[in-house]
């Protein structure tokens, strides 16, 4: 049984900053940007995205390296080289430098970026749609449902990307390298399996997409909802008679968050 969470150790230290770090540069980005609109909704996100890379290249890394680990093998044969997922990176540094801790980089900026916009994106103008209001009976299930997919489609958008990434990533487990670049990967990767090798896994991770995004966005959003709910009829009420109508109209706006 064990064997189903081979790697768990990688998310569990990674996944805590950076949830705290998409979430805490998206906010910040929206400020800056002003307007509450859908395209800055996306380009808030991918901002979100492309910061967070620095951990979760890494992360996925030792993850893909931990899975990997004693495949193929006996169980009472496998030799483990990595104890844990700090042991793994600490290894791959020792081996190949910062290089080797970063490899797949590249590919996770092509495939985070944009699809953390995708992200945020689909997040917005669902809970617009669905009408996600603090006074709606049905709210946590219309969150739960916006943020779920919300992820299906972060994952759709740049699934093809993440295939490659992975390959990348566990390429020269046990000493042998097949892919000089990510256009050698690519090339031979259609060569040998055609175009259906950017599908392969896509099922189980839909299946996992849609519970732990919707889980992750209800949590955040009702936490925000929670912390800060009298935010808005402070400020209203603190403001002149001059100033009544502007804010009024900005909080007639429907916001996501």
């Amino acid at each position: 049984m064990l064997g189903l969470y081979k790697g768990i150790g990688s998310p569990m230290m990674g996944l805590t900053f950076i949830n705290a770090i998409v979430f805490g540069v998206q906010g910040n980005a929206m400020r800056r940007l002003g307007e509450d609109t859908p395209l800055n909704q996306f380009l808030a996100g991918a901002a979100a995205g492309a910061i967070q890379c620095v951990i979760c290249c890494p992360m996925e890394l030792a993850k893909t390296r931990m899975q990997l680990q004693g495949t193929g093998e006996k169980k009472s044969s496998s030799r483990k080289v990595y104890k844990n997922s700090l042991d793994c990176l600490a290894r791959i540094y020792q081996r190949e430098g910062l290089r080797g801790v970063n490899r797949g980089m590249v590919t996770t900026l092509i495939r985070e970026t944009p699809g953390f916009g995708v992200y945020f994106l689909a997040y917005d103008l669902l809970t617009r749609s669905l009408g996600c209001e603090p006074e709606d009976p049905y709210m946590i299930p219309k969150l739960l449902f916006a943020g779920g997919m919300s992820g299906i489609a972060s994952w759709l958008s740049t699934y093809p990307v993440d295939v490659i990434k992975s390959r990348l990533q566990a390429d020269g487990v046990g000493g042998k390298y097949q892919y000089s670049s990510i256009m050698d990967c690519t090339r031979k990767s259609i060569q040998r399996e055609g175009w259906r090798v950017f599908t392969r896994g896509l099922t189980s991770t839909l299946l996992r997409a849609f519970p732990v995004n919707a889980a992750t966005f209800a949590t955040v959003t009702l936490f925000l909802l929670y912390v800060r709910p009298d935010e808005g009829s402070k400020d209203c009420e603190a403001a002149p008679a001059s100033h009544q109508a502007p804010l009024q109209q900005q909080q007639a706006q429907k916001s996501s968050l």
